[in-house]
């Protein structure tokens, strides 16, 4: 188990502080197993893939109390995922073909503000670009979150959406039906972390062929097992 030092809430982070506490981190891990980074180095084989928001209170190792080498990570503003994003496909190919990983996990926050800023009128700059994919299944879900009157409750309904359609969205890609029709079990998850509670909601979304699909988006069968 990785050491993890803690610091009182009240203390700034500082640039140098920053270097200091990775020295502190090394110092406490290597006293509490001393072969831990020979063994990091060696190599990694994660069974999960984690696509999630780049908001810095929703680490993927943290919430899921997990270690360094357990999980394969990508994240972006509220966790997207589109089918032009270079960045996520590497990363999937990678995880998929490379790592073999058995879960993927597209995991989105209560109260997050990519969400909450794509569903305003605002313009913030480059990032509208990004947030236009959330608008798109603001679209596509437009009749259900126009019946709900709580701004709350709008957005976190949009984030649990915007999941859902993230995990649609990574099964519809070559890489993921490839492996299906190969045969290999891999399974797509949709998760919503709360910020106010540390709980994670599973959305119940989980795909694990590419069978309920329409078939337009279907480019090979699955094999069946």
């Amino acid at each position: 188990m990785c050491a993890k030092l803690e610091r009182a809430a009240h203390q700034p982070i500082t640039y140098e502080g920053l270097l200091q506490g990775n020295k502190e981190w090394v110092a406490a891990t290597l006293a509490e197993d001393p072969e831990y980074f020979a063994r990091l180095s060696a190599g990694q084989k994660p069974p999960i893939l984690w696509i999630g928001c780049s908001d810095s209170r929703v680490p993927a190792n943290q919430i899921t109390n997990t270690n360094p080498g357990d999980i394969f990570v990508l994240r972006n503003i509220a966790n997207v995922v589109v089918h032009t994003d270079m960045s996520m496909l590497s990363v999937l190919d990678y995880a998929v073909n490379i790592l073999e990983v058995e879960h993927v996990i597209v995991c989105g926050h209560y109260g997050c503000g990519g969400v909450a800023a794509a569903l305003s009128n605002n313009q913030f700059g480059i990032i509208d670009n990004w947030l236009r994919n959330i608008k798109d299944v603001y679209r596509l879900h437009e009749h259900e979150l126009n019946s709900i009157s709580d701004p709350k409750k709008k957005v976190d309904r949009m984030v649990e959406l915007n999941v859902s359609e993230g995990v649609f969205n990574v099964t519809k890609t070559s890489i993921i039906q490839n492996r299906w029709a190969a045969g290999k079990k891999l399974k797509i998850h949709g998760w919503v972390y709360s910020l106010e509670t540390g709980f994670i909601k599973d959305l119940g979304v989980t795909c694990q062929a590419n069978d309920n699909l329409s078939s337009v988006f279907k480019t090979v069968e699955s094999k069946k097992g």
